[in-house]
């Protein structure tokens, strides 16, 4: 069964693409912990990351690198952050999150939601930094 990300990468349903090459899709996380939190996904569906191919899992930090020192360029933050959960969707995945305190890590806090203007502006900003 396609996992939400499949259908991301399917165009089935809308994201707020930041980039994308032909193995990997980064997207602004639609229930974010900060302005700016971006998921990193490989195209191909793997549920658990550490069963990906030793050189496509080198290659999608690659991809997240390049997002990330986008996101650090554009938004106000001391670092950005990653996270590998892989409990929320069946479909390996990096969070990117913007810190600036630890506690802005923490899954357990309550998600933001910022309007759809402010999602396409931010995944404008981090897509031209790149």
């Amino acid at each position: 069964m396609a996992s939400i990300f499949s259908k991301i990468i399917n165009s089935d349903i809308p994201a707020f693409k930041v980039m994308e090459d032909d193995n990997h899709l980064a997207f602004l996380d639609i229930a974010p912990l900060a302005y700016g939190h971006t998921l990193v996904i490989p195209k191909k569906e793997i549920d658990y990351i550490f069963d990906i191919e030793s050189d496509d899992y080198l290659e999608l930090f690659k991809f997240a690198k390049t997002v990330a020192r986008a996101m650090k360029e554009v938004i106000c933050c001391k670092r950005v952050g990653i996270a590998v959960i892989g409990l929320e969707v069946p479909h390996a995945h990096i969070h990117l999150v913007p810190l600036n305190n630890v506690s802005d890590i923490n899954f357990e806090r309550p998600k933001l939601s910022f309007s759809n203007e402010k999602m396409k502006k931010i995944a404008r900003k981090i897509s031209a930094a790149i």
